[in-house]
């Protein structure tokens, strides 16, 4: 009888990924719990990682979109090597994080409005500006341009992609050419600025946007807090490079809640399309008369 015993009363396995803890409050959060809230805390509002997919998600409506693919890079232009070659590096971000590169691209409908979504994994290689992610903002560009509907850009970098060397600073002047191409169509580029966004990124595409908002406490800056620490050899100001001190300096237009992301969003872009304003709820949008705005 013991066998069977002990069977029945026999302590069970509990997935390890059930429970997340947070960084900021050290907090355990429950996993469906934290899904629901967008992976932002439940204690201490802490916005955590958040994948590009989980993202697009919680921003089209009803979750539905259209991914579409940029051309591809040439793997690995220079050969290049450290204590691994880049070519191994690749294939292991490509396993962990189940995506060909560091940009995600999308399309669909928000608030009942098309829009083309590209957005940032911090997960692949640190969200580095390669020449993959120069292909992708360059893509959706285009397709912004042929549906004539605005860019929404989710930026997530530590910055250019060293194993890229020169390549990869290329992209900063290659995506601002294809950033001006919306700009002279009078398409609205927005750029939704995620914790950390640095470097080469931060001197490029993601700081060209016509509307600037970020999450609360995102890291945005070119060199790091400690790099300047230790260049000018004096202690920064509380807070200095966050999302909230950059406000505060004129260098961004909102800090929003990751929850309240979507529908300031549907705001401003109906607003810069000229379109009436967005409707709540599930009811059908007015027919077009001569004192609306434009429809879809």
């Amino acid at each position: 009888m013991k066998p069977k015993i002990n069977s029945i009363f026999s302590r069970r396995e509990t997935p390890d990924n059930l429970w997340t803890k947070c960084k900021e409050c050290g907090a355990m959060l429950f996993h469906r719990e934290l899904a629901e809230n967008l992976n932002v805390c439940i204690n201490c509002d802490h916005h955590m990682h958040i994948t590009p997919h989980e993202r697009c998600i919680s921003m089209f409506d009803g979750g539905v979109f259209e991914e579409f693919k940029a051309k591809e890079a040439t793997t690995d232009p220079l050969k290049f090597k450290d204590q691994k070659k880049y070519t191994d590096r690749l294939k292991d971000a490509r396993k962990k994080t189940g995506v060909h590169e560091a940009m995600l691209l999308a399309k669909g409908k928000m608030g009942r409005t098309q829009v083309v979504v590209a957005a940032q994994d911090f997960a692949f290689m640190g969200g580095s500006m390669g020449m993959g992610v120069g292909n992708a903002i360059i893509a959706a560009c285009e397709q912004a341009l042929k549906l004539k509907c605005p860019l929404i850009l989710f930026s997530a970098a530590g910055g250019a992609r060293m194993q890229e060397g020169i390549m990869s600073l290329m992209q900063m002047p290659r995506t601002t050419v294809a950033l001006q191409m919306l700009k002279e169509a009078n398409l609205p580029f927005i750029v939704v600025l995620t914790h950390p966004t640095t470097g080469g990124v931060t001197a490029s595409y993601a700081m060209l946007g016509d509307i600037h908002i970020a999450e609360p406490n995102a890291l945005i800056c070119f060199a790091g807090p400690r790099v300047i620490e230790q260049t000018i050899r004096e202690k920064l100001p509380e807070g200095f490079q966050r999302a909230e001190y950059l406000l505060d300096h004129g260098m961004l237009d909102r800090v929003t809640h990751r929850k309240n992301i979507r529908e300031e969003l549907i705001t401003i872009v109906r607003m810069l399309m000229n379109f009436h304003p967005a409707i709540k709820g599930d009811l059908p949008p007015p027919s077009k008369t001569k004192d609306q705005g434009a429809s879809m």
